[in-house]
């Protein structure tokens, strides 16, 4: 911690006893308020290597997206050896891109990864000694706790304990076959392995996970997973290809977010018992409807996390009403994975603690994910060294700890898109003309320039950047701000007078500013936007009900292709989308096109690279005219990391807690 930011009072020290106290459980309070909490530890050090080891098939040629690119010899050689990957797609796509995250002047480079700018942005942060208390009352139960965090002083974060501040309020389930929002996905992919793992270094290649190999028929249609032997459930039982292949048809049981992607491959509930079969105890053969790209299906199902191996045993002796573990899995883990759920506090906090037995090496003892949702809260935290990491950072306070000698900032371009979702079944939304007005009421570059730095760029594709198929920058963003031509189309709609909606929007930092920007640009063209801010976790529960008129939110893809989600913003398999099953916003959204529909499936299908990508640009610009929503940007993943925090890895695709590791506080690397 540097010295303008030491605590005015003395320096406490934790007694060595209490170092060695088991991780305590956070007791509830009810009084304090949730955005300033933290957690923190006295638990000894813990580290060592993480071997996914360097096998891999399938993929494209692209390279990490880190703050820093890698010098141009190792740069080169990383995208050079991806590219030569069987089956590999060729270049007809840009590569997962280092971000342009900071303004003009340039910023100059420090040693490492250290980042050091020239300009800083003032923000004020007050936070109540009271909330200070009570977080170090619930990270060391230790009675000196109160004084210290009313003096400004910290300790740090435990040298085996990886403390995360984000947002989580979206957090409603551990179950692989029912998550379907981008928080809970990441935790989930860190408590449960799927067969295969998007490599950290590279998310369009593959390395093994629960397999060790696998392949593809000669006819495309089955795939063969040879699991690893030494796969075990968190209290030692051996795990099997059948717990895999009951796991995987548990999604189609359910009817959740993962029997969608199931689907959308063929499969089906009636044959699934066929279809998706253990051969043996380590061999898993799926059986597939069509010759899908392997490019395509080893990312939808193999890397997916309906593809968990959850503990059978466990969930069927949980189960209520034949639920088959969902509802217990609201609040425990039960699968194959490097952590396992200790504890779940909605609003509040998730503990993981690390799963002995597990095949790969991991780190870290724990992980902490603290619930605070003020990006001021975030920061303060981080600065004291009172959590490793700040995940939900705005602007402001991202610009001024640019030049902070304890902080870095990393950001990772995501195949995530954040848009505005139009319900199609809406009298006036129905009419494409109105769809399209709304896309010219946002000045994409003043927000880009203000309340998206760092967070995203513009985009009114629904392919994001990176993925196969999809629109250049220029291309995949047409859009300007237009009142004039917004207040035509929606007089030749027949709306020239206006009218009145309603937009919902979640807690994400850039949501308010950007719902007001377009409340006051509507009211120009005559529309009345009442504007209604709820938690993510209530939003996602009345865009799901078809409860709305517009919102705003985000979706991602774990499929570097266009049809990743084109199958998901484009495709709706019911002409009565009411009626239709799967986590899919144009089910929601009560959008369906026959002529959409086929089009997607022909280009999932066609075997000519080059027809394919024609085909995929085709429908991309027919759906910034015509589709059921308005796409606005293109999210980056952006985090603040402390100084003491080594290897973390993330990609488009994922994050990897279980390679993270920390410089010991003594080495000269904390606080």
């Amino acid at each position: 911690m540097s010295s303008r930011q030491r605590a005015p009072c003395a320096a406490m020290r934790c007694p060595t006893a209490a170092w060695r106290r088991p991780w305590p459980a956070a007791a509830p309070d009810e009084s304090e308020n949730d955005d300033r909490k933290t957690l923190g530890a006295c638990t000894p050090a813990s580290a060592g290597p993480s071997p996914y080891g360097s096998f891999a098939c399938e993929g494209q040629g692209m390279h990490t997206c880190a703050l820093l690119p890698l010098p141009s010899r190792e740069r080169a050689g990383a995208r050079g050896a991806a590219a030569r990957q069987p089956g590999g797609l060729t270049g007809t796509a840009a590569p997962w891109r280092a971000l342009p995250l900071f303004p003009s002047p340039s910023p100059t480079r420090g040693e490492g990864s250290r980042i050091r700018l020239h300009r800083r942005l003032p923000v004020a942060i007050a936070v109540h000694a009271k909330a200070l208390a009570r977080a170090w009352r619930l990270s060391l139960g230790l009675g000196m706790s109160l004084g210290l965090a009313a003096c400004g002083g910290s300790l740090g974060t435990p040298d085996n304990v990886l403390v995360i501040a984000w947002n989580i309020d979206s957090i409603n389930t551990f179950d692989p076959a029912r998550s379907s929002d981008i928080v809970s996905n990441e935790v989930i992919s860190n408590l449960c392995d799927t067969l295969v793992i998007p490599d950290p270094a590279d998310a369009t290649r593959l390395v093994p996970g629960l397999a060790e190999r696998w392949q593809q028929s000669a006819d495309r249609r089955r795939l063969t997973f040879h699991l690893r032997p030494d796969l075990r459930f968190a209290d030692g039982r051996v795990a099997t290809a059948e717990d895999l292949a009951w796991s995987i048809r548990r999604n189609l049981q359910l009817n959740m977010a993962g029997a969608n992607a199931l689907r959308e491959y063929g499969f089906r509930l009636e044959d699934a018992e066929q279809r998706i079969r253990a051969v043996d105890a380590h061999t898993l053969e799926l059986e597939l409807d069509r010759p899908y790209p392997q490019s395509v299906i080893m990312q939808a199902i193999g890397a997916h996390r309906l593809s968990s191996l959850l503990d059978r045993q466990t969930l069927l002796a949980n189960q209520q009403d034949g639920d088959l573990g969902n509802r217990w899995l609201g609040r425990n883990s039960a699968c194959v994975g490097p952590y396992r759920l200790r504890e779940w506090n909605a609003g509040e906090v998730a503990v993981l603690e690390r799963n002995p037995g597990h095949w790969r090496e991991t780190r870290l003892e724990r992980v902490i994910l603290r619930h605070v949702a003020e990006s001021a809260t975030q920061r303060l935290l981080l600065e004291r060294g009172d959590v490793d990491v700040a995940r939900n950072l705005n602007a402001e306070d991202l610009g001024a700890l640019e030049g902070s000698s304890d902080v870095r900032i990393e950001a990772v371009e995501r195949p995530q898109i954040y848009f505005l979702d139009i319900n199609n079944d809406h009298p006036i939304l129905g009419n494409a003309k109105v769809r399209l007005a709304l896309r010219y009421l946002f000045d994409y570059q003043a927000l880009a320039d203000s309340v998206m730095r760092y967070n995203g760029v513009p985009r009114a594709s629904f392919v994001p950047l990176g993925s196969f198929g999809a629109l250049d920058a220029a291309q995949g963003q047409p859009f300007r701000l237009d009142i004039d031509k917004a207040r035509q189309l929606l007089a030749e709609a027949g709306h020239a007078e206006g009218f009145e909606l309603k937009l919902l929007y979640g807690t994400p930092l850039y949501s308010a500013p950007i719902a007001q920007h377009l409340q006051h640009n509507a009211a120009q063209v005559g529309i009345k936007l009442s504007l209604e801010r709820m938690t993510n976790g209530q939003l996602f529960t009345r865009i799901f009900a078809n409860q709305f008129e517009l919102s705003l939110h985000s979706l991602d893809s774990n499929i570097p292709d266009a049809h990743g989600m084109a199958s998901r913003l484009v495709f709706n398999p019911d002409p009565t989308p009411r009626k239709a099953t799967g986590a899919m916003p144009t089910v929601f959204a009560s959008y369906y096109s026959s002529a959409a529909n086929r089009e997607v499936e022909a280009a999932l299908l066609e075997p000519d690279e080059a027809k394919r990508i024609e085909r995929y640009q085709r429908l991309q610009r027919q759906q910034m005219q015509e589709g059921p929503f308005a796409y606005l940007f293109q999210l980056n993943q952006v985090a603040a990391l402390h100084q003491r925090l080594r290897d973390w890895r993330w990609n488009g695709s994922r994050t990897y807690y279980a390679e993270v590791g920390k410089t010991p506080r003594d080495s000269g690397g904390g606080q």
